[in-house]
Order: structure tokens, then C-alpha cells, then sequence
């Protein structure tokens, strides 16, 4: 098994201080703190139900659910410093499936976990919803399962 680089451990800029949204999502804005369990594996799950971004053509907003899995090595990613980083996407112009791949870059180089997953569920547009995961290492991935509407009708 190959070792998972380590990245640098910070002290944290937002835990217990008064801050403003970035304008920008920078992988600097994510804290870590060290893991308390680093020998079991077991997963940690975010979930935001009130992501936005930017449509890259119509500047129009875009509405998510984004869930992120992962299994931590040393470094776990502190809540507070997460909704920063999410919220800083709300006036970032980008393609949906960019955004979700962009949050899981930046939080692997944050944090170096086992295992992530990062699914975001697009609201519809156009009357087409999208939903993107995305899976570090690539092998974490696993096909989605089918709408439920599809399973019951088996």
C-alpha cells in the first residue's frame, strides 16, 4: 500500500473568530485538525443542502445538495471552515460538473483522505436535473444506484 502524502498541518483560521465568506474557493480556506483514530477506518459525512454557484453562460444561480463521504488518514476537515469554502462558490461561474470535482481536489490536497466521495445534486434547469459524483482514489467509485422509481418497477 502506498503512503498517502501528509499534508501540512495549520492551526485554524475560522474556528472561534468572526469572518466574511471568501469571494473565491481556495483550498487555503479548508482547517484540518488531526485525526483522533488514524489506525480505524470509518466514515465522516457533510452534507449541505443549500449549495450555490454560478451558471458559466447565463450567470443565473445554480441550487445543490452536495454530500460529501470520506474516510480520514490524519487529517479530519473542521465544519466551520467547510461552509466558508462551499459558500465561496456562490459567485463562482462554473460548470456543475466542475464544481464537484473541484471539491473533492481541493479537499483531498486539504485533508489526504483514504476514501472520498463527493455527490452533488443539481437542481433542473431546462428541465434536467444533474447529479455528478466524484471518488478519490478512483476506485472508491461506484455506479449509482438506480432512480427509485426505476427499482420498484423491477
Amino acid at each position: 500500500m502506498s503512503k498517502r502524502p501528509s499534508p501540512a498541518k495549520r492551526e485554524p483560521k475560522l474556528l472561534g473568530k468572526t469572518a466574511s465568506f471568501p469571494q473565491t474557493p481556495a483550498v487555503s480556506t479548508l482547517d484540518t485538525f488531526r485525526n483522533a483514530h488514524p489506525q480505524r477506518a470509518y466514515w465522516i459525512r457533510f452534507e449541505s443542502h443549500d449549495f450555490t454557484s454560478l451558471c458559466p453562460v447565463t450567470g443565473q444561480p445554480d441550487f445543490a445538495r452536495i454530500t460529501i463521504d470520506y474516510v480520514p488518514g490524519d487529517l479530519c476537515v473542521e465544519t466551520k471552515s467547510l461552509k466558508y469554502y462551499l459558500a465561496s462558490f456562490r459567485n463562482t461561474r462554473s460548470f456543475n460538473e466542475q464544481v464537484v470535482n473541484r471539491i473533492l481536489d481541493d479537499l483531498v490536497a486539504a485533508c489526504a483522505p483514504r476514501e472520498m466521495v463527493v455527490h452533488g445534486e443539481f437542481a433542473a434547469r431546462g428541465g434536467i436535473a444533474l447529479s455528478i459524483r466524484a471518488a478519490h482514489p478512483a476506485s472508491a467509485l461506484h455506479p449509482p444506484a438506480p432512480p427509485k422509481a426505476q427499482q420498484n418497477s423491477r
